[in-house]
């Protein structure tokens, strides 16, 4: 579903250069929860930036569904990240001037859905984030872990193949945080497949593996070809 070979990301200015990924390689199959740790600098966020079409790779190739994404103009990235991929950050990303519904609406506008559709699209997404009695709400009138499950609402709404999470309980008490990889859990267990980045070894053991980045590679090659979950292989085997 994802697959990188041999990615290099190199940032250069007239003094410096700095390899933020070198010959970096990873597989995920659609339907794996994969967890990305790795120390500070090591290039996880590059790591995302990449697979999220943010920024293209200085050299390697991207897949992305058997589709090479590598060297993509601005407009077709943009058209591709919005209707295949789900960003969750660790600040939430939430508009402050807008209400939580307005928040979850905003990316299916961009996408061109008519308003019964999106106003579907975002009660679903709210149901299962249990936040569907605060869609007046702004931001600032709920707590994090609220306004992190907003954000997993936004992601969801769109329906994208894949969600990338970038230290999604970092800014969260551990109940809070509990309650933010159960709901990732429970989307990707109806078939979103999910990667995350984050520090905490508990939050990792809750994914079906984990990827170790150091130094801009990936440290623990052998995870490439980790057994993947029961459901993903079963339905592989059916196809």
């Amino acid at each position: 579903m994802l697959k990188m070979t041999h990615i290099n990301r190199v940032y250069r200015t007239e003094l410096v250069e700095t390899h933020a990924l070198r010959e970096f390689s990873l597989e995920v199959e659609s339907g794996e929860f994969v967890a990305v740790t790795g120390p500070s600098g090591s290039g996880k966020t590059t790591f995302l930036n990449i697979a999220g079409l943010l920024e293209e790779p200085t050299s390697g190739s991207y897949l992305l569904e058997d589709h090479d994404v590598s060297r993509l103009s601005d407009n077709q990235r943009a058209k591709i990240r919005n209707e295949k991929i789900g960003f969750i950050f660790q600040s939430f990303n939430l508009i402050p001037d807008l209400n939580i519904f307005d928040n979850v609406d905003v990316p299916l506008r961009y996408r061109g859905f008519n308003a019964s559709e999106r106003a579907k699209r975002i009660e679903e997404a709210l149901d299962v984030v249990g936040l569907t009695s605060r869609v007046k709400h702004l931001p600032s009138q709920l707590s994090g872990g609220q306004q992190q499950r907003v954000a997993i609402a936004r992601a969801m709404a769109g329906k994208p193949s894949f969600i990338l999470a970038d230290e999604p309980t970092g800014n969260l008490d551990s109940l809070m945080a509990r309650q933010v990889i159960e709901i990732l859990e429970g989307i990707n267990a109806k078939g979103t497949t999910i990667i995350m980045v984050t520090h905490d070894p508990e939050l990792a053991r809750r994914a079906h593996r984990t990827v170790h980045v150091l130094d801009g590679q990936v440290a623990n090659p052998e995870a490439h070809y980790s057994s993947l979950p029961a459901a993903v292989d079963a339905s592989n085997n059916a196809a």
